[in-house]
């Protein structure tokens, strides 16, 4: 039988890393699973929650466990949260243990993308047009560091950009 691929989505928010996660998983038949619901599931808490009570430090600390754990995993599409690339050890474990996609947009679209989301703990600001740009700044380079590929999801359907990632893995 031939080795199981993982394929690991990396993003701002708001990329569609889950959607399209879902979409390439079904088309590829392999498992899909999201980070931020893995931490969810292993807290019994959401990620709002956990944020307001260890703070973002505490929150990366639960994060970079569950990525190494997860990325250990065999034929898997794994969304992850926007930041888990802020862990150096995290982008060592996505970028040795499988093929990462990033997938690029642009702040206009995560805009609309996460507006009415209030699962975002980041974004419950006033102005969240300049954290997203705050956090662009800082996180951009770190997703085209690790990136095997990187694909824009800005005008195109979730189907067709895992159509894309197909092609550009030769799955």
């Amino acid at each position: 039988m031939a080795e199981k691929r993982n394929i690991f989505l990396i993003g701002p928010m708001g990329a569609g890393k889950s959607t399209i996660g879902r979409q390439l998983a079904s088309q590829l038949h392999l498992d899909f699973i999201d980070s931020d619901h893995e931490i969810e599931r292993r807290t019994g808490a959401d990620i709002s929650w956990v944020f307001d009570v260890e703070g973002e430090a505490g929150f990366r600390v639960r994060e970079a466990e569950v990525i190494d754990d997860l990325t250990q995993e065999q034929g898997i599409v794994l969304a992850t949260g926007g930041g888990s690339i802020l862990s150096k050890d995290s982008r060592n474990y996505l970028s040795a243990r499988g093929v990462v996609v990033y997938l690029e947009t642009t702040i206009d679209k995560q805009l609309v993308r996460t507006s009415r989301d209030k699962r975002r703990p980041l974004l419950q600001t006033e102005e969240p047009r300049e954290v997203l740009e705050t956090l662009a700044d800082a996180r951009n380079p770190l997703y085209e560091e690790i990136a095997d590929f990187t694909v824009k999801t800005d005008e195109q359907s979730a189907k067709v950009v895992a159509n894309q990632i197909i092609k550009l893995l030769d799955f």
